[in-house]
């Protein structure tokens, strides 16, 4: 999965050399964002994988929604239980990049989330102890601050960092 995401990194800069630069966030633009998850809920670990899609509604700001789906394992002494997490969140996005950046093709932003998370448990081994669903379905609040860079006009890669569906999600960014 990294040599992956390192690839799509690699190809993206080289392809950047070739074209034009493109005009950061403006009103109108339709974000779709397709990727991983790494780092896991509530510090677990694991991975996942995620969408997010907004819309701008000003120069400077857009709204929209997000969709995670995150697992991952704990072991001990023989026992294993496994956590799952799906999250659906509105969310809005400030971006701020054009404020002082002059890269047409880098859009720098950050913003909440706000939305349900529900959690399952599995524990295959039968046994269930302290490591049950202690984790439980609830309202979810995330922040987060991200970047998109744009190879060709409608296409890119991004990174996002904070305490949202996982502390970082990576993938591939279109615009229309």
């Amino acid at each position: 999965m990294k040599k992956t995401l390192f690839m799509l990194v690699v190809a993206a800069l080289f392809s950047a050399a070739s074209e034009k630069a493109f005009a950061q966030f403006e009103k109108g633009d339709k974000l779709l964002n397709a990727g991983i998850n790494l780092g896991g809920t509530y510090g677990g670990g694991g991975v996942g994988v995620g969408a997010s899609f907004e819309g701008g509604i000003h120069d400077f700001i857009s709204v929209g929604g997000q969709a995670d789906f995150t697992t991952w394992n704990y072991g001990y002494v023989g026992y294993k239980w496994r956590y799952n997490f799906f999250t659906i969140a509105a969310r809005g996005s400030y971006h701020y990049g054009k404020h002082f950046l002059k890269l047409d093709n880098l859009d720098l932003y950050a913003g909440p989330s706000l939305g349900y998370r529900v959690s399952s448990f599995s524990d295959p081994d039968g046994w269930s102890g302290v490591y049950n669903d202690g984790y439980g379905s609830g309202v979810f609040f995330g922040v987060f601050a991200g970047a998109r860079y744009y190879f060709k006009p409608n296409m890119g890669v991004f990174a996002e960092v904070g305490y949202n569906a996982s502390p970082l999600k990576a993938g591939i960014a279109f615009k229309f």
